[in-house]
């Protein structure tokens, strides 16, 4: 019987929990769980404690991100980060990475619907971009304890819009309340007629078998790679 893959995680909140919950269906064990109290500052990431990990995933805040990712790398520990609000210093983690010669994923969301959801947005910007009568919007709402407003999914989704050709103004707005696990949607409007386009998650299961799919992905991988890379990429099934 082959011996389950051994995971950390990093952040232990309702994200964390539900990794948790669901990791032994992709083949990992949870060695241990690190939150707040336990990793002030990222000590609690050293190379000791996680001897014999082969993946860590990171669910934490972006203030502590960075530290906590360059920490993993200087452990020679497999990274999969889904906390948002510090790709700024994305350069900085992913010189950290190479260095260490260890492999990160990040995404700011790892639900696969929300993935194909920005493919079919990129193609709408695309084919709206010459049509110069068409306007556009950008809009998501999360729960009112999410931290980064607009959220890093939205961000990403309006960098793949004006990637894909669309240049004209994008009128981007966000909403914080109650438990909402998130919506987000993108649409044109013009005199004639009006294009939406919605993704709303139901709770946080897709997000976490996103990650560990992820997870079970950048084993054996160096460099730094997206969610893209795992689903749409050249080795996505290897």
């Amino acid at each position: 019987m082959q011996a389950s893959a051994q995971l950390a995680l990093i952040g232990h909140g309702k994200m964390g929990r539900m990794i948790e919950q669901l990791a032994p269906h992709y083949g990992f064990e949870l060695a241990f769980a690190l939150d707040h109290s336990s990793n002030p500052g990222g000590s609690g990431i050293t190379p000791g404690c996680f001897r014999g990990i082969d993946v860590a995933i990171e669910f934490s805040n972006p203030e502590a991100a960075v530290t906590n990712l360059e920490r993993l790398a200087a452990a020679r520990v497999q990274t999969v980060c889904g906390t948002t609000g510090w790709y700024d210093r994305l350069e900085k983690v992913s010189a950290a990475i190479t260095a260490a010669g260890t492999g990160l994923v990040w995404s700011p969301n790892f639900s696969i619907g929300v993935a194909v959801f920005r493919k079919l947005a990129g193609l709408a910007a695309e084919l709206l971009g010459p049509e110069q009568e068409y306007g556009a919007w950008a809009w998501e709402i999360h729960h009112d304890t999410k931290k980064d407003d607009p959220s890093g999914t939205l961000l990403q989704l309006v960098n793949t819009m004006r990637e894909s050709g669309y240049s004209r103004p994008i009128s981007v707005s966000s909403n914080r309340a109650g438990k909402h696990p998130g919506t987000h949607e993108i649409g044109f409007d013009s005199g004639a007629d009006t294009i939406t386009l919605r993704h709303a998650a139901r709770s946080r299961e897709g997000f976490a078998r996103g990650a560990l799919r992820a997870a079970s992905w950048v084993l054996g991988r160096r460099g730094v790679y997206t969610f893209d890379d795992v689903l749409f990429g050249p080795h996505r099934n290897s």
